[in-house]
């Protein structure tokens, strides 16, 4: 599937690549944009001195004017303030600030203001989300950003709320829940204002979640519109056209599960056009032929336009078609202006999972060019014309029924983690993972009430308790900060990394690029030749992009750090790799001259692997390996090795207690912690079974640290 423009495509193309007009489904009186405060046309000018909007400006592009802070002078900077969070979950928020106020979300989708310059605390703000929530949040309990516009602070829930409270003194003005249950849905992007209206998305694509981007009033939360980006069930009929042209390129029952093409992120509205570009999730399940699934699969791992006002739908690209393979297209879009051919044109940058850099024309979404940043072995080719790639037929790994090792893996060859675009330099500049991940179809799957519903059988291919495997594993999983030209298609220079799952970027005017790591440090690059200028011991990992103001005349530069999220939790022994899982989250703030000092980093405690003998038969464990694949692995790491961030089971007293570990997963003692009940899916004995196998883990894992002294 691939599209033209508008007034072509419908006459020129087949169904499945068409553009198709029809409306979104306005819901609601026209929204009216504020006047005072935060308004758009602020937004759109954007001076530099303050960073009203996610990726600063309507465009996304994370490129800041401000120079104070120079490739000149920024081995100079120090820290100036900074503020610990009341909690050691991932932080991936990027601030922002107004009217001399630094505003951030956290984990747990807390919302805090304090003043830009000193640090002191004005008000924060807990909306109280269920730490039950965190079944149905794949990826940590996160949260990217609020939104400011008029007087208000926006924030999405991980439970699924839109909650607007007052700039100055934190209170709640409303309150709403947008998510169709709060059972599959959850909420951890980051809000983004267009004329009055506050766009979100939802996550859950590995739920049992339909995708959607929705438009609500900002004053009242009311709907205004909505455009769901895959299609229900064909006998409720369609919302409009788009979604009768989608469904001929699904098979089976998807609606059943869903079907995913969550927008969890990447959205950017452009003023020029009038468009609202969104990116879409992975097509539910991974395993496309345990539901019956084939075709395309639109509008899933998509990029979509649609008109602002409306929601009417006016284009789409697929930039992975028949995705079986985690490939969002969720990552940050970047609106240009490029010189292309001699030609200067308006031009969408996006650098999705799938390893590619996109160039699409913003109007009409015209393919343009793409290549590779990283290797890739799940495509063979790509039309030159189109972008549409060739499939690697070993990379269908449900149709042969083979293990398939892809490069990229589910966690992308970039993720969320946002890039930025020189305006002075023309390049951007990508966090990117080399990191690959094996898929396996699991036999005779069915869907569960409760936990991920990808159909994968994470068991036959999880990390062997083996030496070697480890470490061939850890050699080929890094990371590395791209600077890349989209116009030549081409790197310019890298930076290499310890490990992958590293922080998003801000380019400045001042010839910089800064970035977190995994391994704890924030650095400075020189833009051009990306020369490592600066570098701070952050004490722990960073996975949030930073941002730059100005007070005073005083140019700040602001990041979250706190390492987390996916990586963390569910790669194990490779998240370790990093030196990253100790997290400690706090709001670090640099200018010229400062010199703040941390306290001293605690000290991490020591984990012996003590575990009981391994008594379970082998039929037991093998079961128990199935069973903690599918509900346990997402949280407590690939084969039972966590990353920090949440218990390593194999270290875990209640291993040695049949009782004890049923009351945590069957009876839900820790359900106030985030550890619910899994008595909907499983039974005690299913408990016993996962209990021998972590047995199993820890006695092999504890052999191989003896043999390795």
């Amino acid at each position: 599937m691939r599209l033209k423009a508008l007034f072509l495509a419908a006459a020129m193309l087949p169904l499945a690549a068409c553009n198709v007009t029809g409306a979104g489904g306005s819901t609601a009186a026209p929204a009216k944009p504020a006047t005072e405060g935060v308004t758009d046309a602020k937004i759109v000018a954007a001076d530099g001195n303050e960073w009203l909007s996610y990726g600063r400006d309507y465009g996304e592009q994370r490129f800041s004017p401000l120079t104070q802070v120079s490739d000149q002078n920024v081995g100079q900077l120090g820290l100036a303030w900074s503020s610990d969070l009341e909690t050691a979950r991932g932080q991936e928020a990027t601030p922002l600030m107004h009217d001399g106020t630094l505003f951030v979300s956290t984990a747990w989708s807390m919302v805090k203001a304090y003043d830009a310059k000193t640090g002191a605390l004005k008000w924060s703000y807990d909306p109280k989300v269920p730490r039950e929530t965190l079944v149905r949040a794949c990826c940590d309990a996160v949260n990217r950003g609020v939104a400011l516009y008029g007087d208000k602070v926006y924030v999405g829930t991980l439970d699924g709320r839109l909650v607007a409270l007052d700039q100055k003194t934190g209170k709640e003005v409303w309150s709403k829940v947008v998510v169709p249950n709060q059972t599959d849905y959850s909420i951890t992007g980051a809000p983004r204002i267009v004329k009055g209206r506050v766009l979100i998305g939802e996550g859950g694509a590995e739920y049992k979640a339909r995708g959607y981007l929705a438009a609500y009033d900002a004053e009242t939360g009311a709907e205004v519109w909505k455009f769901f980006t895959v299609p229900g069930n064909p006998a409720d009929g369609f919302e409009n056209k788009q979604m009768e042209a989608a469904a001929k390129t699904w098979t089976g029952e998807w609606w059943k599960l869903g079907a995913g093409g969550t927008v969890w992120d990447s959205i950017t509205y452009d003023p020029a056009t009038n468009l609202v570009f969104f990116g879409t999730g992975n097509a539910e399940p991974w395993n496309a032929t345990a539901a019956g699934r084939d075709g395309d699969s639109l509008y899933t791992s998509s990029i979509v336009a649609v008109n602002a006002d409306t929601g009417e739908y006016v284009w789409h690209y697929q930039e992975t078609p028949q995705d079986r393979w985690d490939f969002d297209s969720d990552a940050q879009i970047i609106v240009a202006d490029l010189v292309i051919n001699g030609q200067k044109q308006h031009v969408l940058l996006h650098a999705p999972k799938n390893g590619h850099v996109y160039v699409i024309d913003a109007k009409s979404g015209k393919f343009l060019s793409a290549k590779n940043f990283v290797a890739i072995n799940w495509a063979t080719a790509m039309d030159p014309l189109t972008g549409r790639p060739t499939i690697n037929p070993a990379a269908q790994y449900d149709k042969t029924g083979k293990p398939f090792i892809s490069m990229p893996g589910a966690l992308g060859a970039h993720s969320w983690q946002s890039m930025s675009f020189s305006q002075k330099t023309g390049l951007i500049y990508i966090p990117a993972n080399e990191a690959a991940f094996p898929y396996a179809a699991a036999k005779g799957w069915q869907a569960s009430s409760i936990g991920f519903q990808t159909g994968m059988d994470s068991a036959a291919v999880s990390m062997p308790a083996d030496a070697k495997a480890r470490a061939g594993a850890l050699g080929a999983t890094t990371g590395a900060l791209i600077a890349w030209d989209p116009v030549a298609q081409k790197e310019v220079w890298r930076v290499k990394q310890v490990g992958p799952w590293n922080g998003g970027t801000l380019a400045t005017a001042g010839n910089l690029v800064f970035q977190g790591s995994a391994a704890g440090e924030f650095s400075a690059f020189s833009a051009d030749k990306g020369a490592k200028l600066w570098s701070f011991p952050t004490q722990t990992g960073v996975i949030a992009a930073p941002m730059t103001y100005s007070i005073d005349g005083e140019q700040y530069v602001a990041i979250m750090v706190g390492w987390g999220g996916v990586y963390d939790l569910a790669t194990g022994v490779l998240a370790n790799k990093s030196g990253a899982a100790h997290n400690i989250s706090r709001l670090l703030v640099f200018k010229l001259g400062a010199k703040g000092q941390l306290p001293a980093s605690p000290p991490m405690a020591k984990l012996v692997l003590d575990p009981p003998a391994s008594t379970g038969k082998p039929e037991q464990i093998a079961h128990g390996a199935q069973v903690y694949g599918r509900y346990c692995s997402v949280c407590h790491g690939d084969a039972a090795i966590a990353g920090g961030l949440v218990p390593d089971l194999r270290h875990s007293g209640a291993i040695g207690s049949a009782e004890a570990l049923k009351s945590v997963v069957v009876d839900g003692a820790l359900q106030h912690n985030g550890m619910v009940s899994f008595s909907g899916a499983l039974q005690p004995a299913d408990v016993e079974d996962v209990r021998q196998y972590l047995i199993k883990r820890a006695n092999e894992d504890k052999a191989l640290e003896t043999a390795s002294k």
